[in-house]
């Protein structure tokens, strides 16, 4: 006896409908993969670890929030210099490198395009290289014995008869850091100011100039600055990441860390402090899912500030 199949008819639309699916699960797929490994993941881990007690050797213990309690009752170096040390350090270095950045971006895009291409791949290139060349370059200036730069400057015009120990004195460290700090910052941020600005629509600048625009202020303020929003937003992000991620300068001058007397001391130098010299794993994973919050919470900002509106 012969057993009956039952063909099943499928409609044209019904089938692209069932291609388009398919289609958009194989082009986000990868996409997904990645996304869940590298951050989603990590980032459950982080939180979850956050509520509890780990050393790296026995299972974490679950404590719930206690370590987000010691970091605001108990944790004094982290409000008295920590907290203070990175919002001061942001606020400066990230809106002024973040100005900088576009400043030098405009007076580079005024230029021919072969000393516009040299000296963009001379302000990039600080941004490139690691800690340990940022610390055998400057520590060579500001060192603190008659063979740094500025010493052996002032030593011999008379101004000084003592070497200063710029980068062991907390009245100099952190400023140096902030010096250090902008002359890196011109990364991809800066360049894709770069690009946005060249690939301006001309017919923008003559149209504002029959509008009214009357000097190049008006320009950037009214046509450059609203034409080129997803290159800021970019580079807005890109700054507040960087800046609040910004730890390892002054560690890499000072050569400790904590760095002398807490004076560079931010938030990445004492999760580092905590997961890895002292692993207190479960408390470096409060500190690293407050960084995470301060982070998003400033990238909302700048998106707000500079996303295409409708």
């Amino acid at each position: 006896m012969k057993t009956a199949k039952l063909h099943v008819a499928v409609s044209p639309s019904r089938r692209d409908k069932i291609a388009d699916l398919w289609a958009l699960f194989v082009l986000l797929g990868p996409y997904v993969l990645l996304f869940s490994v590298f951050i989603a993941l990590p980032v459950a881990i982080a939180i979850y670890l956050s509520l509890t007690t780990f050393n790296m050797v026995e299972s974490p213990d679950f404590i719930g929030i206690f370590n987000y309690i010691v970091m605001i009752t108990q944790d004094d170096v982290f409000l008295r210099y920590i907290l203070p040390n990175t919002l001061k350090f942001s606020i400066i270095v990230g809106p002024g490198g973040y100005i900088l950045a576009f400043l030098l971006a405009w007076m580079l895009a005024q230029i021919q395009p072969l000393p516009r291409t040299i000296l963009s791949l001379a302000i990039y290139a600080p941004s490139m290289v690691g800690g340990v060349f940022l610390g055998v370059l400057w520590r060579t200036i500001f060192s603190g014995d008659e063979s740094g730069f500025i010493n052996a400057f002032l030593i011999n015009n008379g101004w000084i008869t003592t070497p200063i120990q710029f980068l062991q004195d907390p009245a100099f460290l952190f400023n140096i850091v902030i010096i250090v700090a902008l002359w890196s910052s011109m990364g991809v941020g800066f360049l894709a100011m770069v690009a946005g600005i060249l690939n301006g629509n001309d017919e923008l600048y003559e149209a504002a100039y029959l509008d009214g625009v009357k000097n190049k202020l008006q320009e950037v303020v009214y046509v450059t600055i609203p034409m080129m929003r997803p290159q800021m937003l970019f580079g807005a992000v890109m700054s507040i990441v960087g800046t609040f991620t910004n730890g390892y300068i002054g560690v890499a001058l000072s050569g400790s860390n904590p760095t002398p007397q807490n004076a560079a001391q931010f938030i990445m130098n004492h999760i580092d402090d905590y997961g890895f010299q002292r692993y207190e794993m479960g408390y470096a994973a409060a500190l690293s899912v407050v960084l995470l919050a301060v982070i998003w919470i400033f990238s909302k900002v700048a998106y707000r500030l500079f996303a295409e509106r409708d």
